[in-house]
């Protein structure tokens, strides 16, 4: 690559990605609470957008009913972008999804995305809730994108014609596909629609998963070239130890996931090696690999690195934090090495 078309973490959008996390001790209406406060923070700070996610069943996400989320945030700010990352697809009538984001950008026009996943966001139990049955399982997840995509825009495709998105249609919402794995990279590269890579959690996939987006990219008239967005788990403090301390509370959350017990979100502990096994610690540097956490400047050489390594095109940062204040002051400091605005 030639020099001058090497990115540096100065050149690129940032965004952010909240799970609207309930900590131990607080409640959903308090996590909608500090949601609105660093959507309004982010905004201030030069963010490029404020993504929310949908997950089900889970004592320590509050986002489940997300365009209802989308839509507080939304009407909180004036600029940001807001949008879903993402809306499990699978789970719902793409009309219903339509006709949601239809009435979420004529609300707030020229500011919503739709990213978009395959996977149910929860368990099977709580999957068969959600959609009475199973029949959709995410393998006729490309003929429900294009069922999708054909209400906002019936010149895609034939055979919904006579059912409109009132209001969806003709309205130009983007859609990103979101994934962690090689399958909605490669999707996403053939439609040329914006892809997004879900590292926070699957750090092993982001290189190839980015390559194939890449390699398997077909302009549109939606994009003239590829567009990826990675999701990081950023967690920034004054001092390196503050940051891993902070940090012990996402760890503690993927450990509870992996006992099969499902809580709030933990405080943080001094050490982690006192509380998990030789095992567990291995599975969480598997599963958290490119978490980046410290002080500034770790976070700094951290970041360069990875964008050195990736070349994403925008990065996504989730900071799960059990304390509001600290986790607002991670996105402060985040947007000063970053240069935003």
């Amino acid at each position: 690559m030639p020099e001058n078309d090497i990115k540096q973490i100065t050149d690129i959008p940032f965004s952010v990605l909240d799970l609207s996390p309930i900590a131990d001790g607080s409640t959903p209406a308090d996590s909608f609470r500090n949601t609105l406060e660093l959507a309004r923070l982010a905004e201030k700070l030069g963010y490029n957008r404020y993504w929310l996610a949908e997950h089900h069943n889970m004592p320590f996400i509050a986002s489940s009913a997300t365009s209802v989320v989308i839509s507080h945030v939304a009407a909180g700010t004036s600029k940001i972008r807001v949008g879903s990352g993402g809306i499990m697809l699978p789970n719902h009538a793409p009309l219903v999804i339509a006709e949601q984001f239809g009435t979420l950008e004529s609300l707030y026009p020229g500011r919503i995305d739709l990213g978009l996943g395959r996977a149910p966001g929860t368990d099977q139990l709580t999957a068969h809730a959600l959609r009475r049955d199973l029949r959709s399982s995410g393998e006729d997840f490309p003929e429900q994108l294009a069922e999708l995509r054909n209400y906002f825009d019936p010149s895609l495709a034939q055979g919904y014609s006579h059912v409109k998105a009132i209001p969806g249609e003709g309205l130009n919402i983007p859609i990103w596909l979101l994934g962690s794995s090689g399958y909605s990279a490669q999707l996403a590269g053939e439609l040329g629609l914006p892809f997004a890579f879900a590292s926070h959690f699957s750090p092993h996939n982001t290189l190839p998963a980015i390559q194939l987006y890449r390699r398997s990219f077909k302009p549109s008239k939606v994009l003239d070239k590829p567009h990826a967005m990675v999701g990081l788990n950023i967690i920034a403090a004054d001092t390196d130890q503050e940051a891993e301390r902070l940090a012990t509370t996402l760890q503690q959350q993927f450990l509870n996931l992996m006992r099969g017990k499902e809580v709030p979100l933990p405080p943080p502990v001094d050490n982690i090696n006192d509380i998990a096994s030789d095992y567990e610690i291995a599975a969480l540097e598997n599963q958290l690999g490119t978490s980046i956490v410290g002080s500034p400047q770790i976070v700094k050489g951290k970041l360069e690195k990875f964008l050195d390594e990736s070349q994403a095109d925008e990065i996504m940062a989730i900071a799960q934090v059990y304390d509001h204040k600290a986790r607002l002051h991670s996105y402060e400091i985040l947007a000063e090495i970053t240069q935003l605005k």
